[in-house]
């Protein structure tokens, strides 16, 4: 009899296993353009539940809260899917520091925000137009403004420990000029009010990196 019993029992938790992640997808795509089309405050739990066919305690139970649902929108928009693989272990995280030439190594990383900006960047927008004004929108642009300094630290340290970094540049330097470049107000100065392309405005970016770091 166990034989038949543990078969079923892994078939079902499979079952909800995979209903739990279709659920999941569906709460963010709903809570994505519903965080766009209307901006944060107005977008409600209730709302983004009706649109992804689920319940209003499913959204809660998945995410806690409103501000949990807009940081895992960007969580998804920054790497471009659910998985729970850490960014420093990413594939391109792991090519990047692997290339030898630091050259290319900065013109691939703003390649690299030239493709993942576009999907990021109006998220991180609707979090800082609504950060004045309410306290998990305000908690979660501080914690996303932690995420991104802690994550240029990193590639400073590895400029820095790979000798690439030019004389006289230090890596708190480096730290910061690589953290203002990838920030979402400098997308949104070039792309959105002066109208440069994606590609333009990742080529810029590296550009500027190179004449300032190496």
């Amino acid at each position: 009899m166990s034989a038949d019993v543990n078969p079923r029992r892994t078939y079902d938790a499979s079952r909800r296993r995979e209903q739990a992640a279709q659920n999941r997808m569906a709460i963010l795509d709903a809570a994505r353009d519903r965080f766009l089309a209307l901006g944060y405050g107005p977008t409600t739990m209730a709302t983004v539940a009706a649109d992804a066919g689920v319940s209003v305690e499913t959204v809660y139970k998945a995410f806690g809260n409103k501000a949990g649902l807009v940081k895992a929108v960007f969580d998804v928009a920054i790497v471009g899917d659910d998985e729970p693989v850490p960014l420093m272990e990413r594939e391109f995280v792991q090519r990047n520091r692997a290339e030898p030439d630091p050259r290319k190594k900065l013109q691939a990383y703003g390649a690299h925000l030239a493709r993942t900006i576009p999907r990021a960047g109006p998220v991180q927008l609707v979090v800082r137009a609504a950060a004045a004004g309410d306290a998990g929108a305000a908690e979660v642009w501080e914690q996303l403004q932690r995420e991104r300094l802690t994550g240029m630290s990193a590639f400073a340290q590895h400029l820095d420990e790979s000798g690439h970094l030019r004389r006289g540049v230090t890596r708190a330097q480096a730290r910061d000029v690589l953290w203002v470049h990838n920030s979402v107000e400098l997308w949104d100065l070039l792309v959105n009010q002066r109208n440069w392309s994606n590609a333009r405005y990742g080529t810029w970016v590296g550009e500027q990196l190179v004449a300032a770091l190496l």
